[in-house]
C-alpha cells in the first residue's frame, strides 16, 4: 500500500464516533450502569454493549466492576480527561452556532435554588416574558447546582461559588436569613427571646444542598437531639416556608420574605447568616443576545439598591422602606386568600379571608 493510502487509513481506523466517548462520560461520573441508564434513557444491558464495543475499539480497559460500582482504570482516566476535553469542544460548537443568529428568540435556561426561584424570580418572571415574547424561559429549580460547563443552564443562580476557572462568577446580592414564625404560633407558644428560651420551642428545619447539612445542625445546637426539639425536617424551601407559616415551629427565613407578604413575622434572636448570591455563565454564553438578556435582567432582580434585602449588610425587615415592603412581589399569596372554608375546615382562630389562620 503507498504510503499515503496507509495514513488515510490510519486516519479513519482512528476517527471515533463520539456517541460511545458520551456514554462513557456519563458512566464514569455516576459510578454505576444503572444509575447512568437511568439518565440516558437507556436500558443497562444496551449501556454496557456500548462502552464494551468502545473498548474494543480503543483496545483498552476503561471501567472495572465492583460491588459498589464502576472505577475508571488509569488508561480509563486518561482517555476520560481526553473524553471531557471532546465534551467541551462540542459545547463550544453549539455556543457558536447560537452566536450566528443575534435575534432575540429561541430557548434561554435558568437554573436556580427553589426558594429564590419559587418566592422571589418567577412571580417577577412573567414581566421579563412579557417584554420578551419570543423567548421561551426554561427555568429549573433545584438545591443542587447545576453544570454550566455542561450546559445543562445557560444562567445559573447559587448560593455556593462555582470552582470552575473556565466560568464567569459574578455576586449581585447576599442573602440574609433570620428566624421567623407564624403570629399564631407564637400567640401559643410565646415569643423566645433567647437562644437558651428557644431550645424550649419547636423547629423547623431545611436540610439541602446549598443550605445546610447535618453537620451544621450539630454546630448550632450541639448534643441537642433532633427529635423532639425539630418538628419537621425538609429539603425543599417551599416546604420549609409552609411549615414556618402553618404554626409548626420557628425556622430561618430569607429576610424578604415580610417584604414579599410571606405571613410570618421575625423573631429577634442571636441565630443570623448569610451568603453570598452568585450568577454564574460560560463567558461565551453572554455573547448570545438572549442569554445576555436575561444575564442583564437577572442582575437588576437582585438590584441591591432597589432591594435593600440583598445588600452586603444586615437590615432588619421592620426597617425596610415603607414603599418597598411587599411591592416587588406583592400578589405572592394572595391566591390563598378568600378561600374559606379550605380542606378540613378552617384551623383556629383562621377567618373565612385566610383559610391557614396566617
Amino acid at each position: 500500500m503507498p504510503p499515503g493510502e496507509r495514513g488515510g487509513a490510519v486516519a479513519a481506523h482512528a476517527a471515533i464516533d463520539w456517541e460511545p466517548i458520551r456514554l462513557f462520560l456519563e458512566v464514569a461520573r455516576r459510578g454505576s450502569f444503572r444509575s447512568a441508564a437511568d439518565a440516558l434513557g437507556m436500558s443497562v444491558n444496551v449501556l454496557r454493549r456500548r462502552i464494551g464495543e468502545l473498548e474494543s475499539a480503543l483496545d483498552i480497559k476503561l471501567l472495572t466492576r465492583h460491588v459498589d460500582g464502576v472505577r475508571t482504570t488509569e488508561e480509563g482516566k486518561r482517555i476520560l480527561a481526553a473524553a471531557q476535553r471532546m465534551e467541551q469542544a462540542s459545547f463550544g460548537v453549539l455556543r457558536e452556532r447560537d452566536q450566528i443568529d443575534p435575534a432575540i428568540t429561541g430557548e434561554v435556561r435558568l437554573a436556580i435554588t427553589e426558594g429564590l426561584g419559587a418566592f422571589w424570580i418567577v412571580p417577577r418572571l412573567v414581566e421579563f416574558q412579557r417584554r420578551n415574547p419570543g423567548l421561551l424561559v426554561d427555568i429549573s429549580c433545584a438545591m443542587k447546582s447545576a453544570d454550566v460547563l455542561r450546559m445543562e443552564a445557560d444562567v445559573a443562580i447559587q448560593l455556593t461559588r462555582p470552582t470552575a476557572k473556565d466560568l464567569k462568577v459574578v455576586k449581585i446580592g447576599r442573602l440574609h436569613v433570620m428566624p421567623f414564625a407564624a403570629p399564631a404560633y407564637l400567640d401559643r407558644h410565646g415569643t423566645p427571646a433567647t437562644f437558651e428560651e428557644l431550645l424550649k420551642h419547636k423547629i423547623v428545619l431545611q436540610l439541602a444542598d446549598q443550605v445546610a447539612d447535618f453537620a451544621d445542625y450539630d454546630r448550632i445546637f450541639p448534643g441537642i437531639p433532633q427529635p423532639g426539639f425539630v418538628a419537621i425536617r425538609s429539603n425543599v424551601s417551599s416546604t420549609h416556608y409552609w411549615a414556618i407559616a402553618r404554626g409548626a415551629g420557628l425556622g430561618l427565613l430569607p429576610t424578604y420574605a415580610q417584604a414579599i407578604g410571606a405571613r410570618v413575622v421575625p423573631v429577634d434572636l442571636p441565630l443570623r447568616m448569610q451568603c453570598d448570591i452568585c450568577l454564574t455563565y460560560h463567558p461565551d454564553a453572554a455573547k448570545i443576545a438572549r442569554v445576555r438578556r436575561l444575564i442583564d435582567w437577572m442582575i437588576a432582580a437582585f438590584d441591591p439598591d432597589r432591594f435593600p434585602w440583598f445588600r452586603d449588610d444586615f437590615i432588619h425587615p421592620r426597617d425596610f422602606p415603607a414603599d418597598l415592603a411587599g411591592a416587588p412581589v406583592a400578589s405572592l399569596f394572595e391566591g390563598f386568600a378568600g378561600m374559606g372554608g379550605g380542606v378540613g375546615g378552617t384551623p383556629d382562630g383562621a377567618s373565612s379571608a385566610d383559610p391557614f389562620g396566617l
